[in-house]
């Protein structure tokens, strides 16, 4: 008898969260260095007190002991101890998380709305002057490294004209005469790196959606509605954008896996302080237990997006509903 379809989802999800959990500890395990040289670089350090502090660890013990360990302490919340800001890494991890949430939030809702909007107008207006500029537009910036839209915003709104504040979340030292003045200010600063991620994505989902939305009004359905006296506006938004939408939602889904790249390389250049400066600091000081923490939460984020993709496939395709 199979399984219903939730509870095969559920199922694979948690193999497959389980395999990222095994490669995670053993790619930082097999990684070359020690992470007690770290704390003995200074030569400070006794052989006694290495031996001491690699007990302490725990990595003194068999690999599948430390694996244990490691699972049992993930599922209590503790993800290690910060070799560089001497912190538990789940309080560094949780800082940050809610300063990337910002950013990314408001460059989704950009990138995915606007994205949609304009590949629909696009392949509504097939073979217009629209729908060509729309499509180079967007094959242009799509082709664009994030790191160096990035440095562009940077040097003409911050460098030459003086606009906008083009490092941090917030004013050092800022006085502010009302209430709203600190979100205020993070919002100046929030603008350049969500204006960065957003030139860059947005293409994928123009070019997404117009395809797919150029593919279903060539359909019957379509035809038929048009034979109706439906009106064009009503033929596009009311019968063909939603079942268009399918590839959106899978690119949406893979966009929060592909966005994760592009915040590492935008909070750097604008040094927000979110997950991405986080784990660009983390490699620089080679700070494993960090590291490990900040790949574990990429991957688990983009493995329940797709997870979620799934379920949304169900509502938007009856389909799906049969398999």
């Amino acid at each position: 008898m199979r399984l219903p379809y939730l509870a095969r989802k559920i199922l694979q999800l948690v193999a497959l969260l389980f395999a990222v959990v095994t490669f995670n500890f053993v790619l930082f395990r097999v990684l070359p260095g020690d992470p007690i040289r770290l704390y003995a670089r200074s030569g400070r350090l006794t052989p006694q007190t290495i031996a001491e502090l690699r007990q302490l660890l725990g990595l003194d013990k068999p690999l599948w002991q430390q694996f244990v360990i490691y699972v049992k302490a993930l599922l209590h919340g503790d993800m290690g101890f910060s070799l560089t800001y001497h912190r538990p890494v789940i309080d560094i991890v949780g800082e940050r998380m809610v300063n990337t949430l910002v950013l990314l939030s408001f460059a989704t809702i950009l990138v995915v709305g606007l994205g949609i909007f304009l590949g629909v107008v696009s392949a509504a207006r097939r073979g217009s002057t629209f729908d060509s500029s729309t499509v180079i537009s967007s094959l242009i910036l799509w082709s664009m490294p994030t790191f160096w839209v990035g440095m562009l915003l940077v040097f003409a709104f911050g460098v030459w004209f003086h606009l906008l504040p083009i490092t941090g979340i917030s004013t050092p030292l800022a006085a502010y005469s009302s209430p709203l003045g600190p979100a205020l200010d993070v919002g100046r600063h929030l603008i350049l790196p969500t204006i960065t991620l957003a030139l860059v994505d947005i293409g994928q989902f123009v070019l997404i959606t117009r395809s797919s939305l150029v593919d279903v009004l060539t359909e019957d359905f379509v035809t038929t509605a048009k034979a109706k006296g439906l009106s064009r506006r009503r033929v596009v938004w009311g019968h063909g954008v939603r079942n268009a939408m399918l590839p959106v939602v899978t690119a949406s889904a893979l966009y929060i896996g592909l966005v994760v790249g592009g915040a590492i390389q935008v909070e750097t250049v604008f040094s927000w302080p979110g997950m991405g400066e986080l784990t660009y600091e983390a490699v620089l000081r080679r700070d494993y237990p960090v590291l490990q923490a900040c790949f574990l939460l990429f991957a688990v984020t983009v493995i329940v997006a797709n997870f979620l993709s799934d379920l949304l496939y169900r509502v938007l395709d009856p389909r799906v509903r049969e398999a």
